[in-house]
């Protein structure tokens, strides 16, 4: 079965693009299941105020890139540090721009595990 030319074309076209595209795409990290479970508590507690995208403000501020942020925050305290004391006791790193809405029970409602995974979740975010 012979095609005609300009089908040819347009396939190699095709084709000259997709592995283009494929070439340069960064693929998206893997979690291990102990940062799913992280993930899982994250959307059930505190997705509905803070966003993962960057400059987006649901209620409170962005945690995009958090983990990298956070290791500068506090002198001599590290990242995951900062954010485990920031879910246990809120009102100790309060964001200026931001009113004082986070629920400070979370010492009492997550598991230690829960808290634990949730923190090794927001540590894969740099």
């Amino acid at each position: 079965m012979t095609y005609p030319r300009s089908f040819l074309r347009c396939a190699m076209l095709a084709l000259l693009l997709l592995s283009s595209c494929s070439a340069n795409a960064t693929p998206a990290p893997t979690l291990t299941t102990f940062e799913q479970l992280g993930q899982s508590v994250f959307n059930l507690r505190c997705a509905q105020c803070h966003a993962l995208v960057p400059d987006t403000v649901i209620i409170g501020p962005s945690l995009s890139e958090l983990a990298t942020r956070a290791g500068s925050r506090v002198p001599g305290m590290d990242a995951a540090k900062y954010i485990e004391t920031s879910i246990l006791f809120p009102k100790d790193f309060l964001v200026p721009e931001y009113t004082d809405t986070m629920p400070t029970n979370f010492g009492k409602e997550l598991t230690s595990e829960e808290l634990e995974a949730v923190v090794t979740f927001l540590m894969t975010l740099k």
